[in-house]
């Protein structure tokens, strides 16, 4: 039997801290070139969601995340421009290690839970990030 074709998987993190905010990356490459998106990217075939969140927080900010908890699947068909993406979103509040730039991050960024609808953000991590703020309500 052939496998069906299906929705491209991604893994993305939330990384909280409760003094500087939700992390984000400026992104380097399209769709969305230059807007904050959270860290994240495709899972790998033979990989687990939540290794590739580790994976994808690691590569693109230099963080590890220790624990992480589900925030929520995201599998609306026009959320990348790109194709059907599904994603699985991840919430972590004890990443650890030094923050900088690295893989598909030109830069990155602290945001302010304040300040979150106030800037340019990719594909639906808006959404994710009010989702994931609910969560530790």
């Amino acid at each position: 039997m052939s496998l069906p074709q299906t929705p491209a998987l991604t893994a993305d993190c939330v990384v909280l801290d409760p003094n500087r905010g939700v992390l984000m990356v400026r992104r380097k490459n399209p769709p969305y070139k230059g807007y904050l998106a959270l860290p994240g990217g495709f899972v790998e075939m033979g990989e687990a969601v939540e290794d590739a969140a580790r994976r994808e927080l690691k590569e693109e900010t230099g963080l590890e995340a220790m624990n992480l908890a589900l925030v929520g699947v995201y599998s609306r068909p026009d959320r990348d421009p790109r194709g059907h993406v599904c994603s699985v979103a991840f919430l972590t509040n004890d990443a650890q290690g030094d923050a900088r730039a690295g893989d598909d991050a030109d830069a990155i960024a602290w945001v302010k839970i304040n300040d979150v609808n106030g800037v340019e953000i990719a594909f639906d991590h808006r959404e994710i990030i009010t989702d994931a703020l609910n969560l530790i309500r």
